[in-house]
């Protein structure tokens, strides 16, 4: 496995002064419908830059574990080993990935809460110690298949504790603890700290609070049974924007000077996902086929326009079996941009977007406002980089987009202040000034 794409010999142009997103996105829309108006992918990975320098000034004392599930395309991967985060990983073909960069081992976790045995197997045969564990069952498979096992206690918190899909979540309770450290003890496998996870969803920061104050008992009774505790893990659930980091970071860092001081020995990290390549990645896709409707046929939530005028449906080349999978499993808000230029007083129909599998699973977004589009017409999504880049579905046919990648001289440069340099940073990344055609596939234009 090679993420998402077969080919790793990826470029990434660097652009100009004066050449933005904008500017690349009309490029390749004039490209791809020449060419056959198939969806792709813009890639701006100086946003990644920002975000770890965001993440350093905010919450340096965590060190960020980049959960690889999220995104595994191999600009992404390299970019972050080269700015020296480690790496979350929920199987065996992640584990190999961001080895294959050349990322030690220690830099690495093994997460899944259902480990197969081989991949234990695999993980042990690679120096992959540290790994997560919540109940009983997970704890005889790590004692039998990996001998220098390093665990982390996955408890719950408060937002995943109980309510209609409580019996779904992961971690385990407070109470359980003790019977797990016992039964580690026995097994002779060794615990060296504890992980918990708070949803972005979680509007509470209390949950913080009863969290950590959790984690400190656990690392209090495991020090009971003689284990020497060495880790916290505080997940991922970061959604991007400064002000929620700031605000995490408000909660817990009063907390860990109490319970997990510096000087402690206890080293403090986090799994973020969404929150390094969410903004990074926009889509492009193409109106393949419409239909008017009549306007009371859509449901309540957006004002309608007038009983007489009709509503649309549009169905689009990419939808929940390829790009938008996140939309079967989660509440994806998947806001659409029109491409082509329209006057302000253009009027504006209700409408909604799908996918082309023609499936009653396949939509993307239930109502909204826009004006009359064509068969052949673009709509832009921005924020399309978290959980869009699994093996498509054979449905249909579907055809992964194409990645087109691009930085900013500014970016660049702020890398290369850094100390990192294309030498010690790629292997696989090949910069290219805008201005320069490098061919067909890799180049764009620096005109809008």
């Amino acid at each position: 496995m090679k993420g998402f794409i077969d080919d790793a010999n990826y470029s990434v142009g660097l652009l100009d002064e004066g050449t933005n997103l904008g500017n690349v996105i009309d490029n390749y829309v004039y490209e791809h419908t020449l060419t056959g108006k198939n969806a792709f992918f813009v890639g701006d990975l100086g946003k990644i830059v920002r975000k770890h320098s965001q993440w350093r000034n905010v919450v340096a004392q965590i060190k960020p574990f980049y959960m690889v599930k999220c995104n595994s395309t191999p600009a992404v991967l390299e970019i972050l080993a080269a700015l020296g985060t480690g790496f979350a990983c929920s199987s065996k073909n992640e584990m190999a990935l961001v080895q294959e960069l050349g990322v030690s081992p220690e830099n690495i976790i093994y997460i899944s809460p259902c480990k197969q045995v081989s991949q234990i197997k695999y993980a042990a045969k690679v120096g992959v110690n540290i790994m997560t564990c919540d109940n009983e069952i997970e704890l005889k498979k790590i004692a039998r298949n990996h001998p220098n096992a390093k665990v982390l206690l996955h408890i719950a918190t408060e937002d995943n504790i109980g309510g209609e899909d409580g019996n779904m979540k992961f971690g385990t309770t407070l109470k359980n603890c003790r019977h797990l450290l016992e039964c580690a003890k026995e097994l002779d496998v060794q615990i060296i700290g504890v992980k918990f996870h708070v949803s972005s969803t979680c509007k509470e920061s209390q949950v913080y609070v009863h969290a950590l104050s959790d984690a400190r008992c656990v690392f209090d009774m495991a020090g009971e049974f003689g284990f020497t505790m060495n880790m916290l893990d505080i997940g991922g659930g970061f959604t991007g924007t400064e002000f929620q980091l700031e605000e995490v970071n408000h909660v817990i860092s009063p907390l860990l000077d109490i319970y997990f001081p510096e000087g402690s020995g206890i080293k403090i990290i986090s799994e973020p996902g969404s929150y390094y390549v969410s903004s990074a990645f926009t889509l492009a896709v193409n109106i393949i086929a419409k239909k008017a409707v009549e306007n009371d046929k859509f449901s309540s939530g957006v004002e309608k326009n007038g009983s007489d005028e009709p509503a649309f449906v549009y169905y689009m080349n990419d939808g929940v079996y390829g790009s938008f999978a996140s939309k079967l499993s989660e509440d994806l808000n998947a806001i659409p941009e029109v491409h082509k230029k329209y006057k302000e007083d253009e009027p504006l129909f209700t409408s909604s977007l799908w996918g082309p599998s023609c499936d009653e699973l396949d939509q993307i977004v239930e109502n909204c406002l826009l004006p009359e589009l064509n068969v052949g017409d673009w709509l832009i999504f921005d924020n399309m980089g978290a959980d869009s880049f699994h093996e498509p579905s054979a449905f249909n046919d579907f055809q992964r987009p194409a990645i087109y990648y691009m930085m900013s001289f500014s970016d660049w440069y702020e890398m290369q202040d850094a100390g990192i340099t294309s030498d010690t940073m790629m292997k696989n990344f090949f910069f290219a000034p805008s201005c320069i055609q490098l061919s067909q596939e890799d180049s764009f234009s620096t005109e809008a």
